[in-house]
């Protein structure tokens, strides 16, 4: 062996990491409370020791608390939840089936690409900015007759609250399945799987859970695993195979657990943790507590003369402000004030509303009343260093 030839070391790896604190109010991820961190940082252990089984176990339940469900096939699955949108689009589209996507935004642009990648059937309806209705979303399905259906909740491109109460009873109407995105909702918002007849729902754990972004949950009903079962051939993707992942999540019934992959460990102990936090507190709470915030942080906004995004009230999503950029105003400058001065995040716009809004997050952990009078204070002070005046609308 020749030892010598060994490159050098990186030098700044020599160095000890640093990492500085800041308030990230964007569309995500947020802040994660000290609590949750802590769980981060316990001792290892084996991805099938029995004393993980057990925490996995524990996340099952929160999740289903979460989601409001019962379903056996919930789980979390180890990725992002853009791996999780994979996995529900995997799992429930086959070579040649049609699929509605209802796109308001960037997600159900993501979505159209990746049921094109599994071989399915895109049918685009489109609404930049705005709610479908339920007329519309029911005309969509009578005139395509689609096996699946997906739409997003909470599209955090804009700021909108997508209605999807009893969409899926209305889904199930005409044979098709439900597929919905929650990535900026859950546990922030008012949302009832079973109720509502959702068959495929998952979550980003770094948004209204303030956990990392890995794990994500994501929960399937009797409807959906029962397509899957009856799927004509396997998902392409071996790691997002749901047969697989359900014996790994004790989720099929068999008496052993085998080994599918090494699951993220010490994430998993933050989204146990952050779940903890959320039954502790009371799903109804934290759902008046997001909303108290946003109702909060709208009224500090237009005493500053400026717009929302979202014209309706009704489809504001109280988790994510989306703020319109007013003329003369270089949106840019302002978020960076926010940063250099504060070390506090503010977003700006995603896609189609890149350059036009700002974005401000009301998360888990940073959904108090004081981040929201803390970041009127430091708007209105970047705003004047603008030259902006309430006087000037």
């Amino acid at each position: 062996m020749h030892y010598q030839s060994v490159s050098a070391a990186p030098e700044v790896l020599l160095r000890p990491i640093t990492v500085p604190h800041k308030v990230l109010m964007g569309p995500g991820p947020s802040s994660s409370s000290p609590r949750v961190l802590a769980a981060g940082s316990l001792p290892l252990l084996g991805h099938l020791h029995s004393e993980f089984v057990q925490i996995m176990d524990e996340c099952k339940a929160g999740i289903q608390y979460l989601f409001q469900t019962q379903n056996k096939m919930t789980l979390a699955a180890t990725a992002t939840g853009h791996g999780a949108m994979e996995m529900a689009c995997g799992n429930m589209v086959e070579p040649g089936d049609k699929v509605l996507v209802a796109t308001n935004g960037i997600w159900g642009s993501r979505f159209t690409e990746m049921v094109r990648r599994h071989g399915g059937c895109p049918v685009i309806i489109e609404k930049q900015g705005k709610a479908f209705t339920h007329d519309e979303i029911e005309r969509a399905l009578a005139v395509n007759k689609p096996q699946l259906m997906f739409i997003t909740h909470s599209e955090s491109s804009s700021g909108l609250l997508q209605p999807v109460t009893n969409l899926g009873h209305l889904c199930h109407k005409y044979n098709c399945l439900l597929i919905v995105d929650s990535v900026a909702s859950a546990g922030g918002v008012p949302l009832f799987m079973d109720k509502w007849g959702i068959d495929v729902l998952y979550t980003g754990s770094q948004k209204c859970l303030s956990s990392t972004p890995v794990p994500s949950p994501i929960s399937f009903s009797d409807r959906a695993y029962q397509r899957f079962l009856n799927r004509k051939s396997k998902p392409v993707s071996y790691y997002f195979d749901l047969e697989a992942l359900a014996n790994y999540w004790g989720c099929d019934g068999a008496p052993v657990r085998r080994y599918h992959h090494t699951g993220a460990i010490a994430a998993m102990y933050s989204l146990r943790e952050s779940l903890a936090v959320l039954a502790e507190e009371g799903l109804v709470n934290s759902w008046k507590r997001h909303a108290d915030c946003a109702e909060r942080l709208r009224n500090g906004v237009r005493r500053l003369g400026l717009e929302l995004f979202i014209p309706e009230p009704d489809h504001r999503l109280p988790t994510i402000l989306a703020i319109v950029v007013p003329p003369g105003v270089d949106w840019k400058a302002v978020s960076a004030h926010f940063m250099k001065k504060y070390r506090l995040e503010v977003s700006g716009g995603l896609g189609p509303t890149a350059g036009k809004i700002w974005r401000v997050g009301l998360m888990g952990y940073n959904a108090t009343l004081q981040n929201v009078d803390k970041f009127l204070q430091v708007f209105q002070e970047s705003l004047k260093l603008q030259g902006y005046s309430p006087s000037r609308l």
